[in-house]
């Protein structure tokens, strides 16, 4: 101590004052560094990727839609948890990520900054606000957005058969729809989720569906559309304005199930139909299917239909003489 009061005592005045300007730089210095180092941890993507580890998640972010912001706007660790991780990668040096097993890394409180509330620092986020498939599935059932959303890491628009991996056993059969979307059908139009008349048009119907379908701007047709080519292939049917059924599709149509209705399907509704006319004996007796009369989606039977139909078999009859006979 003798000798620090020595040299305090021998020091001049511009000594003193070239070695407070000394500390108070190492001082700023060791500060503006330690702010850049904070900063570069805390703000900066490219130290994720320091992390061999990371190059694949680093990746996928880049060409994602969440490009533009920061990881730790959504990736939230604490300093011990972080220190953790620091230690684990020193000690342990692993190879891969390890499995998640259902963990969720990004908890919804942080989605809902951007995608329900508005950010003044993302105004165009996609909201959820009118979207039903979020209030089934977020609101009503409280499922986590990354559930859907980031099982695939940093890809956030869902997989084209991502339902399926709660929804087991609902696979499409038949008809050439097993590699559809799930979104190509279910749709943000309908309260119950289920595809309206006009959802199904847009393969089955003409130019003029598919077009106002595409200005109503909802989630299943802004990301998920079927390929021109399914478009194309698509029996296209026509359902006159006066069809006496004008209920949904998946009525009889059970896509999940058996696509295309048979005898059963009709008489789950026409349960007394074989008590009308010549019905049973058509239909029962014969083998005859309802279609062999009945033209699907207009269902009337037109004179025209009948002298085509009926005149395979017998002499023509009128279709009305049919039914009351």
């Amino acid at each position: 101590m003798k000798g620090f009061g020595w040299i305090r005592e021998n020091l001049t005045l511009k000594g003193k004052i070239i070695i407070a300007l000394l500390l108070l730089v190492i001082i700023i210095g060791g500060g503006i560094v330690a702010f850049k180092f904070y900063d570069f941890t805390q703000n900066n993507p490219k130290f994720c990727v320091s992390c061999h580890l990371m190059k694949p998640a680093y990746e996928a972010w880049q060409k994602s839609e969440h490009t533009g912001i920061n990881c730790h706007e959504c990736h939230h660790l604490s300093i011990p948890e972080q220190n953790r991780l620091l230690i684990n990668f020193v000690l342990h040096r692993p190879k891969t990520v390890p499995p998640r097993h259902g963990k969720i890394i990004v908890p919804w409180k942080y989605c809902i900054k951007c995608h329900w509330e508005k950010n003044e620092k993302y105004p165009n986020a996609k909201k959820i606000n009118y979207s039903p498939m979020h209030a089934k599935h977020y609101f009503m059932e409280k499922i986590e957005c990354s559930k859907c959303h980031g099982y695939i890491v940093h890809r956030f628009i869902p997989e084209a058969r991502f339902c399926v991996n709660c929804h087991k056993g609902k696979e499409v059969h038949g008809a050439g729809m097993e590699g559809l979307a799930c979104l190509n059908c279910h749709t943000d139009r309908t309260v119950d989720l289920r595809p309206g008349r006009k959802k199904c048009l847009f393969c089955h119907g003409d130019e003029s569906v598919r077009m106002e379908l595409l200005a109503d701007k909802t989630l299943d047709v802004t990301h998920y559309q079927p390929s021109e080519k399914i478009i194309k292939k698509a029996i296209k049917i026509n359902v006159p304005k006066d069809a006496p059924m004008q209920f949904y599709c998946y009525k009889c149509h059970k896509p999940h199930e058996k696509i295309r209705p048979d005898y059963g399907t009709c008489l789950s509704c026409h349960q007394q139909i074989v008590n009308v006319g010549r019905h049973k004996l058509h239909v029962q007796n014969m083998g005859l299917e309802c279609t062999t009369c009945h033209k699907p989606h207009a269902w009337r039977v037109t004179k025209k239909q009948a002298k085509q139909v009926c005149t395979q078999c017998h002499e023509y009859r009128e279709p009305m003489t049919f039914i009351g006979a």
